[in-house]
């Protein structure tokens, strides 16, 4: 058998160090690439034309075609980044604000519309006096979504 065995010391270091060098460069190639195909994407300023262009440049012709586009069109990338990941996070807090409210108004928001209700002119003073008084001792609506909850999970 004339077969040559390769031992981990016949590669030198610096081919290692070279090695995980371009790995690493692959690894951020394609996370550009990625971007900028998302980004294609992304854009609302581009008609699906420009999109299909875009994207048959960077696929075809992908170093040339990505170097282009983010000469051309990189500094509204991050201003699209930004702004995506700005509305993600404001439907995350109106998500979680409307999930914490449960959906159950408050004493005071009852009160709100009382108050818009007799300055209509559609109930009167003793009206709202009585209702006010409900709503505060918690047996209005407000109080009433509260106590059926609890004697629901019983």
């Amino acid at each position: 058998m004339s077969a040559r065995t390769y031992l981990a010391y016949d590669y030198p270091l610096l081919s290692v160090f070279w090695s995980m060098l371009l790995f690493f460069l692959w690894i951020m190639w394609l996370v550009l690439l990625f971007r900028v195909v998302v980004d294609i994407f992304r854009d609302d300023d581009l008609s699906g034309w420009g999109k299909a262009g875009w994207l048959a440049f960077t696929v075809l012709l992908p170093f040339l075609g990505v170097f282009v586009y983010v000469v051309a069109r990189g500094k509204n990338m991050g201003r699209r980044e930004v702004a995506q990941a700005r509305a993600q996070q404001e439907d995350l807090d109106a998500y979680i604000r409307q999930t914490a409210a449960g959906g159950r108004t408050s004493s005071v928001d009852e009160l709100a519309r009382l108050s818009e209700i007799r300055s209509r002119g559609d109930i009167t003073d003793e009206e709202f006096r009585r209702a006010k008084e409900l709503v505060l001792t918690g047996h209005g609506p407000a109080g009433r979504s509260e106590s059926t909850s609890r004697t629901s999970g019983r």
